[in-house]
């Protein structure tokens, strides 16, 4: 059996101007270039050549005073994103909707935080606090709470040094100890539930979604009342399934062949058929609902 390819190695400047942006996702206000150097261990020239390219992309933007907050150029790429997320998952979260009648949500971390990607109302009509496009503390929230525990304790607190813990309302977990049980608690029966930490008299439970390069989750939210503890486990396993679907349509190639040469990932390979629809489409998502659902 041949050995695979090592794969390449991280562009070391990539890395380092994403880890800029995030930074900068994550200040509360424009931040200085001294901050940022500092935050990251780079040398300042480094920092400031790096972000002299953001800004000339647009990406980033430096304010009369020399601070740097996030650019215009980004929003276009965050829309354009989110369409596509929203209608990749689209298939998969109606039909999460068609077995519970409550809202399904597909959320991503993002940075120290994380930012709903899509959703599809439940059928009764009654709209949550969480909408696409919102950033929430990972602690107080189902999908959150789901992808934390796929995390090594030490970075989950490293993360809650960062964000701290605000309450988000009387029930939201803000003791440390209390939190790790929960994340113990998680591991152990496979899925996280959110009862009125996010929003008072909303329970929401989540799965997180394995195969994706970004730790993300999917959800179902609704009221308490028509979300009763003794359901969740019945809700979870519709969970697994939307998981196991969003897990295939969005997980992205890495682009290399077997040998770890790039490949056309629009051309078939050699003597196989033509695909129905690429992997990540909505057709492909539409056919992976239909082997998971009956």
């Amino acid at each position: 059996m041949p050995t695979p390819a090592p794969q390449p190695a991280p562009i070391r400047s990539v890395q380092r101007a994403f880890a800029l942006l995030e930074l900068l996702a994550d200040a509360e206000d424009d931040t200085t270039l001294t901050a940022l150097a500092r935050q990251l261990d780079l040398p300042t020239p480094t920092a400031y050549r790096l972000m002299r390219t953001l800004v000339s992309g647009g990406y980033v933007r430096q304010s009369p005073s020399r601070r740097y907050g996030l650019g215009p150029g980004l929003v276009r790429l965050g829309e354009r994103t989110s369409r596509r997320l929203s209608l990749w998952a689209r298939p998969t979260l109606e039909h999460v909707v068609d077995q519970l009648q409550e809202t399904a949500n597909l959320a991503v971390l993002d940075g120290d935080r994380v930012t709903y990607v899509a959703q599809v109302p439940g059928a009764y009509g009654m709209r949550m606090s969480a909408e696409v496009g919102q950033r929430v503390h990972a602690h107080c929230s189902g999908v959150g709470k789901a992808i934390l525990a796929t995390l090594p304790d030490a970075q989950v607190r490293a993360l809650l040094r960062r964000t701290g813990m605000p309450p988000a309302t009387p029930a939201t977990i803000v003791d440390d100890a209390a939190f790790f049980a929960e994340l113990a608690r998680i591991r152990l029966r496979g899925y996280a539930i959110d009862d009125g930490e996010q929003e008072q008299g909303v329970r929401c439970v989540a799965t997180v979604v394995r195969g994706w390069s970004t730790p993300m989750a999917v959800s179902v939210s609704g009221p308490s009342t028509r979300v009763p503890i003794a359901a969740t486990t019945g809700y979870a396993e519709v969970l697994e399934r939307a998981a196991t679907c969003l897990g295939a349509v969005l997980a992205p190639g890495d682009g290399l062949g077997p040998d770890g040469t790039a490949v056309d990932q629009d051309r078939p390979a050699p003597d196989q058929p033509e695909p129905e629809a690429r992997t990540g489409s909505p057709a492909t998502a539409h056919r992976y609902d239909q082997q998971l659902w009956p």
